[in-house]
């Protein structure tokens, strides 16, 4: 029986910023993220490799084996994107009720993968979006590379169920699927009780959410053959300098 998913409803992106601003959310298409970075698919295609090499994610509370991640962390100003040094990743428990209130330090994203000419557009082009919404800032920025694997059973992306963040704007990166079902996409009002569901399926799609308006989360994935998978990259943006422990 063929798996049936409902496809999100993709803008041009001139009107993604006015969509986030008033619906707290909007979906790029990959050729729309294409001309939001001025970059081919091809140069995102390069990026591929570096979810190949993702070590397990050893922080999971509920004993998963599920997900494998890499992180880093920058500071995107004007034109500038800024590495820093690195750092462990911290989301205070009102945020993340299971993995938040410690420090979980991961592996950091590759050079490969920040050298590539795509990286720096990508982040800053998003941060030019976030900054048409709540004006231009200098945005601290995480960056983490996910993938959400079923060769243990079942696999979780947000194992933390429905949340926010804690920052000013969140964008998935979505990257791909292999043999796999599941993985919705699900948006709530944060004050409301108006929602929105859609499964991201095409590779390079981007999603990008005003954390303070939404709440989000995605299913749960199952295998439908050996090697099913989800990919995705995460970049979260707030104004007000990096989530740390008071």
């Amino acid at each position: 029986m063929p798996i049936v998913t409902l496809a999100p409803s993709y803008l041009d992106p001139s009107y993604l910023a006015d969509a986030v601003h008033n619906q707290g959310y909007g979906v790029l298409s990959p050729a729309g993220l294409s001309t939001l970075i001025a970059h081919p698919l091809a140069d995102l295609e390069a990026l591929r490799a570096g979810w190949d090499d993702l070590p397990p994610d050893n922080f999971l509370k509920d004993g998963g084996r599920y997900r494998r991640r890499r992180h880093a962390s920058f500071i995107v100003e004007a034109d500038a994107v800024t590495q820093v040094a690195h750092r462990a990743h911290y989301q205070p428990l009102e945020y993340n009720a299971l993995h938040g209130g410690m420090l979980r330090s991961f592996e950091p994203i590759t050079p490969a993968t920040i050298a590539q000419p795509v990286w720096h557009d990508l982040l800053h082009r998003i941060a030019d979006t976030c900054s048409s919404v709540k004006g231009a800032r200098p945005w601290f920025v995480e960056a983490h590379q996910f993938r959400i694997d079923t060769r243990h059973g079942i696999g979780r992306p947000t194992p933390e169920g429905a949340h926010r963040d804690g920052v000013d704007f969140v964008a998935i990166l979505f990257a791909g699927r292999h043999h796999i079902s599941g993985g919705e996409s699900r948006i709530f009002e944060a004050e409301g009780r108006h929602g929105q569901r859609f499964t991201l399926s095409e590779p390079w799609t981007l999603l990008l959410l005003d954390d303070q308006k939404v709440i989000h989360e995605s299913t749960p994935i199952q295998p439908t053959a050996d090697g099913g998978h989800r990919d995705t990259l995460v970049l979260t943006y707030r104004s007000e300098g990096f989530l740390e422990p008071h």
